[in-house]
Parts: C-alpha cells; sequence; structure tokens
C-alpha cells in the first residue's frame, strides 16, 4: 500500500535495498540470539530452533509462526510450508516484515531487540499471519485464509478478517482484543493499541468498515464503526467511539467522539503521532 503525503518533509532517500535492509535486520536478529543464548543457556536450543538455525528471516518467522499456530488438526510443518511459501514469493511481504520489526524497535520502549520483537510480541506475530492469510485471500484461498484467521484470534487474540487490508511499519502494542473487520483498511506507519475495534455498524454488507491513514495512532479500547475516514496524522484518544470522519492532524476523543482540534502542518517524521506514541494532548488547538 503507498504511503501518502502526511505532511512531513520527507527524509532523504536511501540507497539501501530491501533485501539489503532485511538482510542486515536478520544479521541483527541473529547477533542478538548468540548472545542471549550465551547470557541464558536455559534458552539456548529454543534459540538456536527459532533462530540459529535457520538461514532467513522469513524461514525462522514461518517456523516460528508454525509452531505457535499450529493445533490438532493443523501440523506445524503444514503450516511451516505454507507461510514459507507465501514470503519467499513475495518481496512486498518480506519488505513489510522489515519495516514492522523496525516500527515495534522504534516505538516501543519494552522493546529490547528485533530477536525479543520476532519471538514474543504477539501483535507482531498477529500482524505477519495476517500478511499471509490475506495473501491467501488474494489468491482465492479462502477456507485456508480463514483457518489461519481462526488460529490467530485463538492464540495471540487478534481478529483480523482476512480481506482487511493493512500497509507496512505497524505497531499492534500488546494487541488483545484488537478487531478487524473485513472491508477495512490501514494505512502506513500506524499504531494501535490493544481492545481497539475497526468494525461495521450492523448487518449491512459492502464497503462498511474504518479507512485509516498513514501515521495514524489509535489509542486503547477506542472503537471506530462503518465505513469512515480517519485523516493521515490523526490520532484517536483512549475509549473513543468515532462513527465520523476525522480530518488529517486531528484528535478525536470521547464517547461519542468529538474533534478537540487540528495543529500545523507536521514537519518533521517523528511528529506523527504514530511514531511519537504521545497520547497526552497539550500540542493540539481547542
Amino acid at each position: 500500500m503507498p504511503s501518502g503525503d502526511l505532511g512531513y518533509t520527507s527524509p532523504p532517500p536511501t540507497t539501501t535495498t530491501s533485501s539489503e535492509e532485511e538482510a542486515l535486520v536478520w544479521r541483527q536478529i541473529r547477533a542478538e540470539a548468540r548472545r542471549d543464548a550465551d547470557d541464558e543457556p536455559a534458552l539456548a536450543s529454543y534459540l538456536y530452533s527459532t533462530i540459529l538455525s535457520h538461514s532467513s528471516l522469513e524461514r525462522s518467522l514461518a517456523f516460528h509462526l508454525g509452531n505457535k499456530l499450529s493445533s490438532s488438526t493443523l501440523q506445524s510443518t503444514q503450516l511451516y510450508d505454507i507461510f514459507l511459501d507465501t514470503l519467499s514469493n513475495d518481496a512486498a511481504l518480506r519488505s513489510a516484515i522489515v519495516a514492522d520489526l523496525r516500527a515495534v524497535k522504534l516505538r516501543d520502549p519494552a522493546c529490547i531487540s528485533f530477536s525479543h520483537c520476532l519471538l514474543n510480541y504477539k501483535g507482531f506475530l498477529a500482524c505477519q499471519a495476517h500478511r499471509v492469510s490475506h495473501k491467501l485471500w488474494t489468491e482465492s484461498r479462502r477456507s485456508l485464509a480463514f483457518a489461519l484467521q481462526s488460529r490467530v484470534s485463538d492464540v495471540f487474540g487478534a481478529d483480523i478478517h482476512p480481506a482487511a487490508k493493512i500497509g507496512k511499519g505497524i505497531l499492534f502494542d500488546h494487541a488483545t482484543g484488537v478487531v478487524v473487520g473485513e472491508t477495512a483498511v490501514i494505512g502506513d506507519n500506524v499504531s494501535i493499541l490493544h481492545q481497539v475495534t475497526l468494525g461495521g455498524t450492523g448487518k449491512a454488507g459492502g464497503d462498511r468498515h474504518p479507512k485509516i491513514g498513514d501515521g495514524v495512532l489509535i489509542g486503547a479500547g477506542a472503537t471506530i464503526l462503518g465505513n469512515v475516514k480517519i485523516g493521515k496524522g490523526a490520532k484517536i484518544g483512549a475509549g473513543a467511539v468515532v462513527l465520523i470522519n476525522v480530518p488529517p492532524r486531528t484528535t478525536a476523543v470521547g464517547n461519542p467522539a468529538r474533534l478537540v482540534g487540528g495543529r500545523p502542518k507536521l514537519v518533521e517524521v517523528e511528529d506523527e503521532p504514530a511514531v511519537s506514541m504521545d497520547q497526552n494532548f497539550p500540542d493540539y488547538v481547542i
């Protein structure tokens, strides 16, 4: 999903390709795993089987997700093959994984390393499993996509319809209780906390779920219902119930949500609500 103009000055272009970026992050993850295995021998076998025995990030992730989501009827080896086949054949998915890893490490002060995110962050893992289920959905393998959705909901506590479209650089912080409906769209560089619902307003079909712009921050327990648009760089306060469009760089708070003002055009990437993770409102004009 392409990024839109968030109103800030973009950083200078980098000469690092997506494959080089993936390789850099993977080398860092392996170095962290070796360090942790030395520091905590009780984890050495676990770290070897999940990270150090694999030749690439997609193989490690496919193995880990396969084990996490396996059941008596969905074997880990079957899931490994599904995940690896999908990730190995889609460079855009692999690029999104790296962007998500960087997003979590940058925005969550509790995330101590890339390997910690890869192994332990169920919001990250739920998002990557969704990326695969969405790919399966687009390939008309919908029964399998639904089966993955169900297992992700059971294991990680996040219920994301496989048809929902999600950009890159996503942080699902904690992820418990997150619900994302079928026609929802989430842009790039979005941060969503726990107990957030992107839902419909009834039984009506069609395009019925929220559209979340780039750089949006959605606070814990927020509910956004219907085919409403949340503008780029907006901030949704914790516990808000949003039934209306929210303009770019504007805050919505309360139940029902009211708009409490906006702020001038952003000048730095770090000013994005999703990146700063600032859930206070003193910089907004009421």
